[in-house]
């Protein structure tokens, strides 16, 4: 007796379907899930894009980003040094153990750490061009603020 691909697949979900069923629900609560981890880096988003002319257009060493998730926001204003790299000002808005810039993914990740002072503020020095992501790290059970992409 020879079976195709098909029909063997389709008897495997059958008996799936018989023996272990999906919960009810399940889907819903998963996207419903997905979308609401996603909201705060959809925010943030938005909020980079108001600044996206300015940074594309303008012939100016210096650009000013801001990030926002409604209950935290990161300002990082972003220079050129004298040797070509970059430096990052950051200020916070949150109660924050540190604010991390990251660079790369995987084994060729590189990322720096500041420590916001009492008013929020925090600096990196060096940093090479690249494209990075800011990390806020929160403190309690506020939730950490990832951004998405932008060019330093």
């Amino acid at each position: 007796m020879s079976r195709s691909d098909e029909e063997l697949f389709a008897l495997l979900r059958t008996a799936i379907d018989e023996i272990d069923p999906m919960p009810q629900g399940l889907v819903d609560r998963t996207i419903a899930a997905v979308a609401v981890a996603d909201v705060s880096r959809e925010y943030a988003l938005l909020t980079l894009m108001e600044n996206a002319h300015a940074a594309v257009r303008g012939d100016s060493d210096t650009t000013t980003l801001q990030f926002s998730d409604g209950a935290a926001s990161i300002v990082l204003h972003i220079s050129r040094t004298a040797s070509g790299r970059r430096r990052v000002d950051g200020w916070v808005d949150a109660d924050a153990t540190e604010l991390r810039l990251i660079q790369g993914e995987g084994p060729d990740e590189r990322t720096w750490t500041a420590v916001p002072d009492e008013q929020g503020r925090c600096a990196f020095d060096e940093i090479p061009p690249g494209l990075s992501r800011a990390l806020l790290v929160s403190t309690g059970a506020a939730k950490d603020l990832l951004t998405p992409q932008f060019e330093v």
